[in-house]
């Protein structure tokens, strides 16, 4: 069985583990999981607009995905989870970026509404299975 590779995402990686003991993405043989990514930048700042918030939670998943050798395009499962329900504006912007992201393909996707996530302001979280090759 292959053995386990722990990563800790560079910028704001560090300080999740030091604040919260844990990894950012793990892989085994060819699937990389990752915990879920907000939209924070490298001081675990929330954009005050949901769009913007989204757009960075899919530049941390790249960011993370790319410590494990992986990227975008090997991605089969994608969890968000959000705050505040569905509004339009959460789905619309999240269709764009799968588009843009993964033009050639769509993965499989989970939504649930939670009260709450990791850092009080956050309103989503995405967390992708990736399958290499």
């Amino acid at each position: 069985m292959p053995k386990a590779e722990v990563f800790v995402t560079p910028g704001y990686g560090p300080k999740l583990r030091d604040l919260l003991h844990y990894s950012q993405a793990l892989k085994i043989g060819d699937r990389v999981e990752i915990s879920g990514q907000g939209g924070w930048n490298d001081d675990l700042e929330i954009p005050e607009t949901i769009e913007v918030e989204i757009e960075q939670a899919f530049q941390n998943v790249e960011r993370t995905l790319a410590t494990a050798g992986a990227s975008w395009k090997d991605v089969v499962h994608v969890n968000s989870y959000h705050v505040g329900g569905f509004p339009p504006v959460v789905n619309e912007t999240i269709s764009r970026l799968y588009r843009e992201y993964m033009p050639d393909r769509a993965p499989i996707w989970t939504q649930t509404g939670v009260e709450a996530l990791g850092l009080p302001t956050m309103r989503i979280e995405i967390r992708v299975t990736a399958i290499l090759g």
